[in-house]
């Protein structure tokens, strides 16, 4: 397989259910901004100590439903290839909300404001946050706009899983700087 089709040469793509799309599609640009999440997110486990084994493992299983994010939202809902992708289940938005509580078990209580920073992998978090905020406002925008996509389950647990990730790399950016014997850089 090669990696170059020549197919987007004049500024379109195609979408996983086959439709041709403009590169700026919203739907691009969402699934654009997962993908980049994701590389994120292989920086930021790249970054961390090998003996965090467990947090480097649970890193590469948000990789991988990530991909499945993506897929969703490269696919018009309803067409056979929807049918192949895998479900989101609700499991995956309660698997990330106890990583949350686990991480936030070793954690100080937040009184303040924080700057993002501290250590690098803190840093590479926080910037995974921000994108994954990204990334929740365009999904937002292309399931609204698609209404069938806006009455079906699986979108509606991929907005929540986007939300809950958001929230799970902001802690895990707290928990990145304790690990490495930095402190939050308070907002004054």
């Amino acid at each position: 397989m090669n990696i170059y089709t020549r197919t987007g040469d004049r500024g379109n793509t195609g979408l996983f259910s086959g439709e041709r799309v403009a590169k700026d599609d919203e739907k691009i640009e969402a699934y654009g901004s997962v993908d980049e999440l994701n590389s994120i997110l292989g920086a930021l486990a790249a970054a961390l100590p090998p003996d965090r084994r467990a947090l480097i493992e649970t890193l590469r299983g948000i990789q991988a439903e990530l991909f499945v994010v993506g897929a969703w939202m490269a696919v018009t809902p309803g067409s056979p290839a929807a049918k192949q992708i895998e479900v989101f289940e609700d499991e995956r938005v309660a698997a990330l909300e106890k990583h949350i509580d686990a991480l936030q078990e070793s954690l100080p209580t937040l009184t303040r404001f924080i700057l993002p920073g501290g250590h690098m992998t803190s840093a590479w978090a926080h910037i995974a946050r921000s994108v994954c905020r990204r990334a929740e406002r365009q999904a937002v925008r292309i399931f609204r706009n698609d209404h069938a996509a806006a009455r079906d389950r699986v979108h509606e647990t991929i907005l929540s899983y986007l939300n809950r990730l958001s929230d799970y790399l902001f802690v895990l950016a707290r928990y990145c700087n304790q690990i490495q014997g930095e402190s939050d850089i308070e907002w004054r």
